[in-house]
């Protein structure tokens, strides 16, 4: 049987695993939300830690009943590559990665929860050859709202280096706030999408708030609950909200492009899955983009990291 490599991600809102076999090209996941209670908007760091303690050892019974050997193990440590990057939920997927690795035998490799959104939105985009130059990518999510810029590492991976972002809220928090008071369960992304779709397109788009590079959505939030508040309809408020964020991640893509131009564009995060604003930037950027099974949270990235931090063959 073909060796694999094993990935493994522990973030705030999904445990992940995945197996990616260079040698065909396949990948195989198996990955599971953590339970939220109905009206919260997410977990604390002891609780997320409980839930991946108890969903790890059922994913990973499942993804490797029927793998051949495993030649490497990779796991997200922390969310980015800044100094001082830590979550607690990430020590989960890190104490396993460590004891497998330990009773195989195989290398472990570190990397961020973030350098595996964007190596898995290149393998899903299927473009992974552009882990192997310089290149912007977005990675919009709950807890970030980031352009990088990145570049190899010299040693198989990739380096990602902040090069914009959201100076207040995020715009997976703006999403999942405007939900919650829509009354749409969280994580609430896919809720809102839908009923953003059966709003008319606004006469007026939204204008971003823009500081340079940088974007700020706080006031979004604001606008959302003042037009609540004045009778709009729940899928004309969605409407507006999506139609913002598209705003201000197209303006941040603008001003990036004039400060690094000729440079390929990727759009990484869970926010990039949703169809309106990837058929939108799509179109305007001729940026690339990840099925929603790679731009969610997931471990696939970081398998494919780990392959290449191992020298194996790239597809």
């Amino acid at each position: 049987m073909n060796a694999s490599f094993l990935g493994i991600d522990t973030s705030n809102y999904t445990t992940s695993t995945a197996l990616y076999c260079p040698d065909t090209g396949e990948v195989e996941q198996q990955k599971k939300l953590l339970p939220v209670k109905e009206g919260e908007l997410g977990l604390r760091q002891s609780d997320a830690v409980f839930h991946h303690t108890r969903q790890l050892p059922d994913l990973l019974e499942g993804l490797l009943r029927q793998a051949g050997p495993i030649r490497a193990l990779g796991v997200s440590e922390k969310p980015c590559e800044t100094e001082g990057s830590y979550m607690p939920c990430f020590l989960a997927g890190l104490g396993t990665a460590r004891s497998l690795a330990a009773v195989l035998h195989a290398p472990l490799y570190r990397f961020t929860h973030q350098q595996g959104h964007v190596a898995a939105a290149a393998l899903g985009a299927r473009c992974p050859e552009l882990l192997q130059t310089a290149f912007l990518a977005f990675h919009v999510s709950g807890g970030t709202t980031d352009a990088l810029l990145v570049r190899p590492d010299g040693m198989g991976g990739i380096r990602c280096t902040p090069a914009a972002s959201s100076l207040d809220l995020k715009a997976g928090q703006l999403i999942d706030r405007v939900g919650k008071r829509l009354g749409l369960p969280f994580p609430a992304g896919p809720e809102l999408e839908h009923l953003a779709l059966s709003a008319p397109r606004p006469k007026t788009k939204p204008r971003p708030v823009l500081r340079g590079m940088n974007c700020s959505l706080s006031g979004v939030e604001n606008q959302c609950e003042q037009k609540q508040r004045a009778g709009v309809p729940a899928e004309e408020i969605a409407r507006f909200c999506l139609e913002s964020v598209l705003a201000a991640v197209a303006g941040m893509t603008e001003a990036l492009r004039r400060e690094h131009p000729g440079l390929p564009l990727l759009y990484a995060g869970g926010v990039m899955s949703n169809s309106f604003l990837r058929e939108e930037l799509a179109a305007r950027f001729g940026g690339r983009f990840a099925p929603p099974a790679f731009s969610a949270d997931n471990a696939a990235g970081i398998a494919l990291l780990c392959a290449l931090r191992e020298g194996g063959p790239r597809r």
